[in-house]
């Protein structure tokens, strides 16, 4: 269903769909940047260019190629050297939000805190035992 939202970029107001995010006017600079890019990187000497060398030789900025590739205009595997920061620690990634070495420590913090629950919820147990004492 589309709403009414402020362009990200201009600001100016907008009829926001699922098919866009941003003004017809930013929208139509995305795709002559897009072309610009994507003719870059198709020449056989740009082909290993990774996102910071694209962004210097096109102008286009990071944030934008990023977003194209994120939005799957650009397939990662016709172009082995780019890709895009973990989200966390900002090591060039090929795919999801975070690096694998960033999962396993969220993991491994998750599991951390799941048994440290259980030992409070384990604690709490035990406080509530009713005894009977003997007369």
């Amino acid at each position: 269903m589309a709403e009414l939202a402020n362009c990200p970029n201009c600001g100016s107001v907008f009829v926001k769909t699922n098919l866009r995010d941003v003004c017809e006017t930013c929208y139509k600079e995305e795709e002559i940047a897009f072309e610009t890019v994507y003719t870059f990187i198709r020449k056989k000497e740009n082909r290993t260019a990774t996102i910071f060398e694209t962004s210097e030789g096109t102008g286009v900025d990071e944030e934008l190629i990023i977003k194209f590739i994120k939005t799957g205009r650009l397939r990662l595997a016709q172009f082995p050297n780019l890709g895009y920061p973990c989200q966390k620690c900002r090591t060039i990634i090929r795919e999801g939000n975070l690096c694998d070495e960033c999962v396993n420590e969220l993991r491994s913090e998750l599991s951390t805190f799941e048994k440290e629950q259980k030992r409070i919820q384990e604690i709490r147990n035990r406080e509530k035992r009713t005894y009977f004492v003997d007369k």
